[in-house]
């Protein structure tokens, strides 16, 4: 076990933890001031450090600045008798791990350290898997439906060649992830990965974002500027959202493309590297071309090898593993343990279509992590969005006679007998259930708006177009209607 380092010029403080450490097998280095302890941290470093704020000399709070300073990274537990939330604040925001009050329980101590000696442990290990990654593909990676296989075998195929790639499919399918995995097992695997999203830079700074800029070049430009393009010489180019780029730096891209040069933005010097491109988009660039949207030739130049990634509804018999493989992932993220799906809400998972395609799923499995309140999780304890849609289903799938009570009716010669789910109302459940399975947004808004229109339409039709007596009749203000009537786009004689 590594050494716990103890600073602080009260030698009866650091003789309370040396002996409590001591009785928990847990050995221990004090020091008797702050410069001793950088002094030594020359040639070694700690599991855990506690050390005190107030010290003569050299205080706790510049000791951890120091080391911080330094890049290490080990847990550093200040402690001081002047609990004041300036030196509470002060700590954590130089880096400490934990605040220890004096005067302290040496039992609450030692738990403490323990606790540092651990996070150490942790924090090691992930440093070492960084270094050495052993880890498994992410979870778009995993599928066993035709078409990301075909994904999978195109990946392969393009693993020794510097083709241009244009991914396509809808927001939340994976398409960088798919990026990525392009250039890990390309020949340029061992250069950089550079990825910018077009929709997400405003238009004014994309140009300088891509081609970087001179010293000067604008207000605010103090010093010269690598663009991702300079950045990203010798690997990989992900250009997110293509179809979103302004028309304008469409062309300075297809000259890119075209030649492997450029400018940076009030540069005269060119500037050559030799990247590969990998864009993606969720539009149809087809359309966008027809539209005057996108350059055609630029569209073909990037249209070299297409990659379409289906979604997540046209691949559902991936969901359950996805699901583990999510559910895995978030509880490590959290420190618990990975949830368990009854068969009952795996089935509702699998029925769901995504409009938000894996991403959604991800949240999905987040939210589950985070909120249930035990290991397993039944059809209660998934997402709202879920229990409505199931909710409503089996709404669909019962008998409507069984929703509406059998009530005696009086039939009046004027009116036909209705029968159970006859009224408005119960059509209007009816209506309101069939847009709740189809996932449909804004339902209440939608309904409300159509609704309104209804009303003044007949209305309107009752009066014979005389729109005092309709608002009469309908509650409402003259002006009202009048303005409703614009909102809504009802036109007299309709």
């Amino acid at each position: 076990m590594s050494t716990v380092w103890i600073v602080d010029d009260d030698q009866s403080i650091r003789w309370v933890l040396e002996k409590a450490l001591e009785r928990a097998h847990i050995p221990s280095r004090s020091f008797a001031s702050a410069d001793a302890a950088l002094q030594a941290l020359d040639s070694e470093e700690p599991a855990v450090m506690v050390t005190d704020v107030r010290m003569p000399g050299r205080d706790g709070i510049s000791l951890l600045e120091d080391i911080r300073g330094r890049g290490a990274a080990f847990p550093v537990i200040v402690m001081t008798a002047y609990t004041d939330l300036q030196s509470t604040v002060s700590a954590f925001q130089k880096g400490a791990f934990e605040y220890l009050a004096k005067p302290f329980d040496v039992n609450e101590a030692v738990s403490l350290i323990r606790r540092g000696i651990h996070a150490n442990t942790v924090h090691q290990a992930e440093a070492a898997q960084a270094v050495n990654p052993v880890q498994e593909p992410p979870a778009v990676l995993h599928s066993a439906s035709p078409a990301m296989q075909e994904i999978f075998r195109a990946i392969g195929r393009l693993a020794g060649s510097s083709a241009t790639v244009l991914i396509t499919g809808e927001s939340g399918t994976g398409k960088e992830l798919i990026a990525r995995a392009l250039h890990t097992h390309s020949n340029r695997a061992e250069g950089p990965f550079i990825a910018l999203n077009a929709a997400a830079i405003p238009r004014d700074l994309l140009e300088a974002e891509l081609f970087g800029h001179e010293r000067g070049a604008f207000t605010g430009a103090n010093q010269l500027r690598r663009g991702r393009f300079e950045e990203a010489d010798g690997g990989t180019l992900f250009l997110d959202e293509i179809g979103d780029m302004p028309l304008e730096l469409q062309t300075r891209l297809l000259r890119v493309l075209a030649e492997g040069t450029f400018y940076r933005v009030g540069g005269s010097r060119p500037v050559s590297v030799q990247v590969r491109i990998v864009a993606a988009t969720h539009q149809p660039l087809e359309e966008r071309v027809q539209q005057g949207r996108f350059r055609e030739d630029l569209f073909h130049r990037l249209n070299v090898i297409r990659l379409r990634l289906p979604p997540l509804r046209e691949r559902k018999a991936d969901i359950p593993e996805l699901v583990r493989l999510f559910l895995q992932q978030s509880a490590r993220h959290l420190g618990t343990t990975p949830r368990v799906l009854t068969p009952a809400a795996m089935q509702v998972l699998t029925q769901f279509d995504y409009p938000g395609n894996v991403r959604q799923l991800e949240n999905f499995c987040h939210w589950m992590t985070v909120m249930s309140s035990g290991q397993l999780i039944d059809e209660a304890d998934l997402p709202p969005e879920l229990r409505s849609t199931t909710d409503a289903g089996r709404d669909l799938d019962r008998p409507q006679t069984m929703d509406v009570p059998v009530r005696a009716v009086t039939a009046q010669p004027s009116d036909p007998v209705k029968g159970p789910g006859d009224s408005w109302t119960d059509q209007l459940q009816l209506e309101v259930q069939r847009r709740l399975v189809q996932n449909q947004p804004a339902i209440m808004s939608s309904l409300l708006r159509e609704f309104e229109a209804v009303l003044i339409r007949a209305a309107l039709s009752h009066s014979r177009q005389r729109r005092a007596e309709a608002a009469q009749r309908l509650g409402i203000g003259r002006n009202t209607l009048t303005r409703k009537c614009q909102e809504l786009g009802i036109v007299e004689g309709e």
